[in-house]
């Protein structure tokens, strides 16, 4: 199971909030999407995807908040094993 959430955040916070996400460590997936509805881009995050490979995604939303004002990060989690 899992769930998803929105978070609006302004260019050059994008970055740090992915970054952020991706440490807590439950997402699936993250999509970030424009002001205007349009997707900008999109990417799976699996189990034990860490360092090396994570690198090129992150430098990509580098380029990404460089560009953009205010966007929203869709982020799909999984839900809590309790």
């Amino acid at each position: 199971m899992s769930f998803q959430e929105s978070f609006k955040v302004h260019g050059e916070n994008l970055l740090k909030k992915v970054k952020e996400l991706i440490e807590e460590g439950n997402i699936r997936k993250i999509t970030i999407i424009d002001k205007d509805g349009k997707e900008l881009m999109s990417f799976p995050l699996t189990i034990g995807v860490v360092g090396a490979l994570v690198a090129p995604v992150l430098a990509a939303i580098g380029a990404v908040a460089a560009l953009v004002g205010e966007c929203t990060i869709k982020v799909e989690r999984d839900e809590a094993k309790e």
